[in-house]
């Protein structure tokens, strides 16, 4: 069987094998080895990657696998990968796997919980695997579904709100999104009588009228953009993080919405270049707004789960403002920083999660002092402060910095003046970082009854510290990781 489709198995496998269990332990059980099942598979084919370029294999895509699905409609089971979608799957195993042990002690429902998001891994593997455009679409309406269920039933706060709320906003963009697509497959050229949804297919003719891409390619990166978080679109991002579980927020946060840069880079940029050279200004502009009103935002809120929900904001902000600088250092840089934030943020919830068990409360008004009552946590909360404010030695700064080179290669005053507006975001980033450390970890414990708290359990240490090793790891070893992107982007001139 191809690999690929192993990712989009083994989480079937894991539904089914759900449903017998009677007790969490068996649901803990059933949930880790799949998640490790899951990592060891990533990181075969990343080996096995590695082994098809070196034995000379200059193919854009590899392990591909085609199957008519819908013959009426020319629909296709179509995978395969790039060095790009073999990154992005290597980054949702291990937030999936960490995932697990931050939600170790789920309640209530605990089958149901894993089952939804299980469920939710399922569109997310299938989507960054898919070169079909409609069952690219079929995954990700797979992925963004069991949201609503994850955060209406087992979120905190405004939950049935904030459910509803972002799924409709997303709905919305689907919409969107859908008509794009439809649009790219009309105006694609005729392959054996009939139109196109293979992605590789239409951008190797590269036929698309120019006349049509200018009403796709608006909608196509809108579509996606909206998961995005893309400027004013984003209002559902915020509410939704800060009531979703703890698992849920991770990866959400830290996976899901990468399918919006992904979407954005594969389809929009990709197949509608025209279009995108000439209208990037446009979503230029927005995405600037996101980076700069994400990190204000951050500045002016008092919980920690809405403090890093803004981050989010700014930092996919700039995944999308690199995606439209589209030259190749641009956006080597936007796909690290969706590996990068990915991560960071993924800590960031899981960390946030562990506290708020302990304390009850995320309201750093009412924290103080937690260094002393958990230092584990407590240190691994200023590791990922200093990683999402780009500190040399971490993963945002490999991020950061390639993006902000890359779009300052563009010589004209308007590229470079979004550029300078991006960069301004770092001193926003770092008020709200040393903000949040200093008032919460530090000085005296304001509730006493915080000083009978205990630190971090053996499987929540799990999760962070594996989180921990690939913030590093990436920040300490990037290069592996940059080749494997600009290989995947040798069509950019």
């Amino acid at each position: 069987m191809n690999i690929l489709s192993l990712f989009v198995l083994v989480p079937v496998v894991m539904l089914l094998a759900f449903i017998p269990c009677r007790n969490i332990k068996q649901v803990r059980t059933v949930g880790v080895i799949g998640a490790v099942i899951e990592v060891i598979l990533a990181l075969v084919l990343l080996c096995m990657f590695y082994q098809e370029r070196a034995a000379g294999n200059t193919a854009e895509m590899l392990f591909m696998f085609d199957a008519v699905w819908y013959q009426s409609l020319n629909i296709h089971y179509s995978i395969g990968a790039d060095g790009i979608s073999v990154l992005m799957i290597l980054l949702t195993s291990v937030i999936i796997l960490t995932g697990t042990f931050a939600s170790w002690n789920m309640n209530p429902l605990p089958k149901d919980f894993f089952m939804w998001l299980t469920l939710l891994s399922v569109g997310v593997y299938g989507f960054f695997i898919s070169l079909d455009m409609f069952t690219m679409f079929f995954f990700y309406e797979i992925a963004l579904i069991p949201m609503y269920l994850l955060i209406g039933l087992w979120g905190t706060g405004r939950k049935e709100y904030s459910a509803m709320k972002l799924t409709l906003m997303l709905m919305g963009g689907s919409a969107f999104l859908f008509v794009g697509i439809l649009g790219i497959h009309f105006n694609s050229p005729l392959i054996d009588g009939q139109h196109t949804f293979d992605i590789m297919k239409i951008a190797a003719n590269n036929t698309i009228p120019i006349g049509a891409q200018y009403w796709i390619f608006p909608l196509t990166f809108l579509g996606f953009g909206v998961l995005g978080a893309l400027f004013p679109f984003h209002t559902w991002s915020p509410d939704g993080h800060a009531s979703a579980p703890t698992a849920v927020s991770m990866l959400h946060a830290g996976v899901l919405m990468k399918l919006g840069g992904y979407g954005c880079f594969r389809i929009a940029m990709r197949l509608l270049p025209e279009a995108a050279d000439e209208l990037s200004w446009i979503f230029i502009i927005l995405t600037g707004i996101s980076v700069i009103y994400g990190a204000l935002g951050a500045i002016s809120q008092t919980d920690l789960k809405y403090i890093n929900a803004y981050s989010s904001v700014s930092h996919c902000g700039l995944v999308l403002f690199a995606v439209l600088m589209m030259n190749k250092t641009a956006m080597t840089g936007a796909v690290m920083q969706m590996l990068s934030h990915g991560l960071m943020t993924a800590l960031f919830f899981a960390l946030i999660g562990m506290i708020y068990g302990r304390t009850h409360t995320r309201d750093i008004r009412q924290l103080g002092g937690l260094m002393k009552v958990m230092p584990f946590l407590s240190v691994a909360y200023v590791i990922a402060g200093l990683a999402s404010l780009g500190l040399p030695g971490l993963s945002g700064f490999v991020a950061e910095m390639t993006i902000f080179v890359g779009s300052f290669e563009h010589a004209d005053t308007f590229h470079r003046v979004f550029t300078i507006i991006a960069i301004s975001s770092i001193v926003a980033t770092a008020v709200y970082i040393l903000k949040v450390v200093g008032k919460i970890l530090y000085g005296p414990v304001i509730d006493e009854h915080h000083l009978e708290l205990t630190d971090a359990v053996w499987h929540e240490k799990i999760a962070v510290v594996g989180l921990i090793i690939c913030v590093a790891g990436m920040g300490l070893f990037p290069g592996w990781i940059s080749n494997l992107i600009s290989s995947s982007l040798a069509y950019i001139q």
